[in-house]
């Protein structure tokens, strides 16, 4: 049975499904707010990014301001963009001063800041119930919770917008990202001097590489023992490469993506080929120097709707941009921002929803298309409209100008 109501007069409760960015987001703003959060994560242990970088977009660092955490030391900053052609010349270097920081970084910054009572691991979320004054989460585990809302924040495979919207799926991009963190010792000196303290780019025609430092483990940012991040968009057709690519030693196929250790020795020799032929030096020896890659194919998600009476979903459960505009940790806690802003300004948590719904919304939706259009030029097939952005967007300037910034949303 579901536990008791509160009564009137009491603190307004919210249950966030999911444990990752935009649920610890949401947990802390709507908690500076003054609800009672707890969050519920499916995953029993402790969660990681598997190493990812991310750009700290402004909009990360005002989120933190406010929540009044720490923002000194959040990652390294990177004054420069380089791109250098297949010989190993530097043809374009630009200004573009950011701030480069890991997932992990930003994760426990949060994960840290929010109450360990309140955060629920190995919960996952099997059904939800709507009453007229309350919403029910019912987990796998018999467990029945109320409160006034309740928030998905559950990546890309989000259960909560399972139940609400199934018609909202990811949709292959046609193309995947091989990444990698390389620890800075690993780096022979000729290619740190070129590629490791900027923002690097190589251009192999339909295919686009690129790398940055970021913090080294447990956030090391002394210098000689930082990261680099490297991430290589290519071109995989669905129906055969991709199949291919997701398919482990024991002939398995995994849908959607595949547990590093997993992948194919026959596919990460490929990948290291591939790099011989099409790469800067300086990029072949940084792929050389990989241990264990990681296989990433690129997803557009895009939900018609992010509100359901007392149910909102935010982050990667709403909308999933490819990784060209990064901005996906940005957007997450923009999300939890116009979420509770829009629920101190009005008090029936359906009608703040909606609010919530049509200010961020238009927002998505305009991530997705800026990054679809960034990417088009690396898809394995293109429509007409998909090959006039691919023209445009991947003009060398422009890759340099557009990548990992969000200037666009302000136009």
């Amino acid at each position: 049975m579901p536990t008791a109501e509160p009564k009137k007069g009491e603190q307004r409760r919210a249950i966030v499904i999911g444990g990752s960015m935009s649920g610890l987001f949401a947990g802390l703003m709507l908690r500076s707010a003054g609800w009672q959060v707890d969050i519920y994560e499916k995953v029993e242990g402790e969660l990681s990014g598997r190493g990812a970088g991310i750009v700290a977009q402004p909009e990360i660092l005002a989120a933190l301001d406010a929540l009044g955490l720490e923002t000194r030391d959040l990652g390294v900053a990177v004054e420069k963009r380089r791109l250098f052609d297949a010989s190993g010349r530097m043809v374009l270097e630009t200004d573009c001063r950011q701030v480069m920081t890991a997932w992990e970084r930003v994760y426990r910054i949060l994960r840290d800041g929010f109450p360990a009572a309140h955060y629920h691991q190995g919960q996952s979320l099997r059904a939800i119930e709507q009453f007229p004054d309350k919403v029910a989460a019912i987990f796998a585990n018999g467990e029945t919770v109320t409160a006034d809302i309740l928030i998905g924040a559950d990546g890309i495979r989000s259960t909560v917008r399972g139940l609400c919207a199934s018609d909202a799926q990811p949709l292959y991009a046609g193309y995947v990202a091989w990444r990698a963190l390389i620890a800075e010792s690993a780096m022979p000196r000729d290619i740190h001097r070129d590629i490791f303290p900027v923002m690097a780019f190589c251009l192999p025609p339909g295919e686009q590489m690129l790398g940055y430092p970021v913090a080294g483990a447990d956030n090391d940012l002394r210098p000689g023992h930082l990261r680099y991040n490297m991430i290589w968009y290519r071109p995989a057709d669905e129906e055969t490469e991709l199949v291919s690519l997701l398919t482990d030693e024991n002939g398995v196929a995994h849908s959607m993506s595949i547990p590093p250790p997993l992948i194919g020795r026959a596919s990460i020799a490929a990948m290291r080929a591939a790099a011989h032929r099409v790469l800067a030096p300086q990029f072949v020896k940084a792929v050389d120097v990989v241990d264990q890659p990681l296989l990433q194919p690129i997803f557009d998600l895009e939900s018609t709707r992010i509100a359901f009476g007392r149910i909102a979903i935010i982050g990667d459960a709403a909308f999933v941009a490819r990784p060209h505009v990064g901005g996906g940790v940005a957007k997450a806690a923009g999300d939890a921002d116009a979420l509770t802003i829009a629920l101190q300004e009005n008090s029936d948590v359906s009608s703040a929803l909606l609010q919530f719904e049509s200010a961020r919304l238009p927002v998505g939706r305009q991530m997705i298309e800026r990054a679809r259009h960034l990417g088009a030029y690396l898809q394995a097939q293109r429509t007409s409209e998909e090959a006039a952005h691919s023209a445009r967007h991947s003009i060398p300037e422009a890759v340099l100008a557009e990548t990992a910034t969000l200037d666009f949303l302000y136009a």
